[in-house]
């Protein structure tokens, strides 16, 4: 057996080890809950966007409302307007800023939905939305959006839940703050009331 064979050994060991305690600093498992928080964003942002672009079948059921009600649905289409001008990169996921001026214009275009369903919840006032032939499509899809909404946001939540906690606890926490230098993700919480819960639109529109 080679003399060297020890010191050669001892090398090995010696990078095993490393690599095993720098593994358990969370180069690996950081990186990985990041990228999951992202994902999961990337599907609340575009669960957002299949509502905005109901908006244009909105106008089209609304037509048949009442000349007085027309304001409601001019602030939906301008809710919509501001809730898709405002978007969020993953990198502003760490920014609380950022993250409120978002949660902003979507609440504010969730209350302004609710406004338009209350417009539609006496259809016998505006008789012309019943002879709409995509009537009960559109009430369909609405609720499944709210649904999809709602469940994309559960998602992200918990992804940064997951993520948040990754970059706090030993031994992760030193990977976090000399290797990455990792900051916290921003929840996302809608403030607008019952909003935790899909809202129901049937009998509404």
């Amino acid at each position: 057996m080679s003399a060297s064979f020890p010191t050669q050994f001892s090398r090995a060991m010696i990078v095993a080890v490393g690599a095993a305690a720098v593994a358990g600093c969370g180069v690996n498992s950081i990186p990985t809950a990041e990228e999951k928080a992202k994902a999961k964003w990337a599907d609340v942002q575009a669960a957002f966007q299949e509502r905005a672009n109901l908006i244009p079948n909105l106008a089209a059921v609304a037509k048949g409302a009442a000349a007085q009600e027309k304001g409601i649905l001019t602030g939906v289409v301008e809710a919509r307007a501001k809730a898709t001008s405002i978007q969020l990169s993953p990198g502003d996921l760490t920014d609380p800023a950022k993250m409120k001026a978002f949660q902003d214009a979507q609440n504010g275009f969730s209350t302004s939905m609710m406004g338009f369903g209350r417009l539609l919840s006496n259809v016998e006032a505006y008789p012309d939305l019943k002879s709409i032939e995509n009537y009960q499509t559109l009430q369909s899809q609405l609720e499944g959006q709210e649904n999809r909404i709602r469940v994309a946001l559960r998602d992200y939540n918990e992804a940064v839940r997951q993520y948040n906690t990754e970059i706090r606890t030993f031994p992760s926490v030193i990977g976090a703050k000399v290797i990455y230098g990792s900051k916290p993700m921003v929840p996302y919480q809608a403030v607008t009331p019952g909003a935790e819960a899909a809202p129901s639109l049937e009998g509404k529109i």
